[in-house]
């Protein structure tokens, strides 16, 4: 394949991207749900299709193909994993939903301070976003720099194509907000998945079958389709990485805070439902490509390379490979995008408005927007030093945000929870992930992905029961909120007050 089909392709994808984004338009977005959170009026299928953008791109497309190229069937496991925990969105989405329309919450942690009622909770919810989701930009970022470096040969570089990444990401994101952001996904949430199952096809054809592709793995490494699998997967391995991910959906902000968007609670549920089926098809495909590229092309020096080997191949007709490219590629885009706008939300919301800030809609999104350059830099200066594979980077940030889920629990399910413990528990478990992975991320022998959580729920439960909750602590409408929504709930005009 040719450098110039690759340059067209991404030029194509720019072109069409800025269209979509320009009909996207819908007036200016003045307020801070119109921008971040579009009206909370998207519906089902829409939300649907960017909620599978969002969290299926270069993690699931390049990370998960290079997960099993070096670890085999292990990988297949730990994304299904992944998969279980969406269960958690059937129940926590509505709860998320319904609070979220009652009050006009914005982002996730905002919920929490209101919740315990206290704005500390808030700022510590937030900024602990802002520390672990610039590393799982900088993953996106890396998977595009991957993508462009391994189908090029090099001549676009790792550097060039971060720095591409991050210059459409900017672009998306001061356009229209998340109609953008939507709109895009929906345009390539299609296409990427006909053109992946047909390159999955076409390259197990090209190797004889799925029998034979297996039977020379088999004879290569058997132990790439056994467990625990060549070397990368021991059982603490395994937990470190699956237990954050099990959590992935209501401890990374910018999934959970998608939970506020769909118009009503039908579309809530269809998005979920044809998120599983987008995320089962997703998770085959890509394992089939780890497997291919292994039978393919067995001495990759960087696994994460394999997806860009499979669709350069000579098993992949250009014109696929291009285009499975620029889904990739729209997708990579499409996580930052939507990351960056999470991120930008909680800096105006949560720590600019909680720390003296102006409290007016329009003055917080602004500030918001004013950001946007800043954490960008920061994300690609993160990528160029290519620290990890993708997933396990992936996961290192997930181990961080995972510290928020005993509060998220015990908003909803613990009316013993207080403002202290929430908060030691965010703060305490941040620190506590921060100096594992600053220290070699070994304690007893086990790792930061499986000790996070339950250093953070030990903190929750114990200070909460030695606490008193907040005056303003808002516990029985979040508690019966599903049951009995006509119930009313402490008015949040009371937390500004303090």
């Amino acid at each position: 394949m040719t450098t110039s089909y690759i340059v067209t392709g991404i030029f194509i994808y720019i072109v069409i991207s800025l269209i979509t984004v320009w009909f996207s338009r819908q007036g200016k977005a003045t307020s801070m749900s119109n921008y971040f959170l579009g009206d909370r009026s998207m519906g089902g299928i829409i939300s649907a299709l960017s909620y599978s953008a969002t969290t299926y791109s270069a993690f699931m497309m390049i990370g998960l193909a290079g997960l099993t190229y070096r670890g085999g069937v292990g990988a297949l496991g730990f994304e299904i994993v992944y998969f279980a925990g969406v269960s958690l969105v059937a129940i926590f989405g509505p709860r998320f939903w319904r609070v979220g329309k009652k009050y006009g919450y914005v982002t996730p942690s905002e919920l929490l301070g209101h919740r315990y009622g206290e704005r500390s909770v808030a700022i510590a919810a937030g900024t602990t976003s802002l520390v672990f989701l610039i590393p799982y930009s900088a993953v996106q970022l890396s998977g595009i720099g991957y993508l462009l470096s391994g189908m090029t040969d090099g001549k676009i570089t790792f550097m060039t194509g971060i720095i591409i990444a991050t210059t459409l990401a900017i672009t998306f994101s001061y356009s229209a907000g998340i109609r953008s952001v939507t709109w895009t996904d929906s345009l390539q949430a299609f296409i990427m998945i006909i053109a992946s199952v047909l390159v999955a096809v076409l390259i197990v054809q090209g190797l004889g079958g799925f029998t034979a592709m297996f039977r020379t793995i088999t004879e290569r490494a058997p132990e790439m389709l056994q467990v625990p699998g060549p070397g990368l997967f021991s059982f603490k391995a395994f937990l470190g990485l699956t237990i954050p991910w099990f959590f992935f959906s209501i401890s990374n902000p910018q999934v959970s805070q998608r939970l506020f968007m769909p118009a009503n609670l039908v579309a809530l549920r269809r998005m979920v439902l044809i998120f599983l089926c987008f995320g089962l098809i997703y998770t085959i495909v890509s394992v089939i490509w780890g497997f291919a590229a292994f039978a393919a092309f067995p001495m990759l020096e960087q696994p994460d390379l394999a997806t860009a080997t499979i669709l350069a191949s000579d098993y992949v007709p250009p014109a696929l490979g291009v285009t499975v490219m620029v889904g990739i590629l729209a997708a990579a885009v499409s996580t930052i995008d939507s990351i960056l706008l999470t991120l930008l939300s909680i800096f105006a919301r949560d720590l600019y408005g909680n720390m003296g800030g102006s409290q007016n809609d329009h003055h917080q999104l602004i500030i918001g927007k004013l950001v946007i350059p800043v954490i960008s830099i920061l994300a690609l200066t993160f990528a160029a030093a290519e620290f990890s594979m993708i997933v396990v980077l992936s996961v290192a940030a997930s181990a961080g945000l995972v510290v928020v889920v005993p509060a998220i629990v015990g908003a909803f399910f613990w009316t013993g929870g207080t403002a202290m413990g929430a908060l030691t528990s965010i703060v305490g478990g941040a620190v506590f992930v921060v100096c594992m992975y600053l220290t070699g991320n070994n304690l007893f022998g086990l790792n930061a992905g499986v000790l996070g959580l339950p250093v953070s729920v030990l903190l929750f439960v114990v200070v909460s029961l030695v606490t008193k909750p907040s005056a303003a602590t808002v516990t029985a409408g979040f508690i019966d909120e599903i049951l009995d929504p006509v119930k009313t709930l402490q008015p949040r005009s009371e937390l500004s007050n303090r």
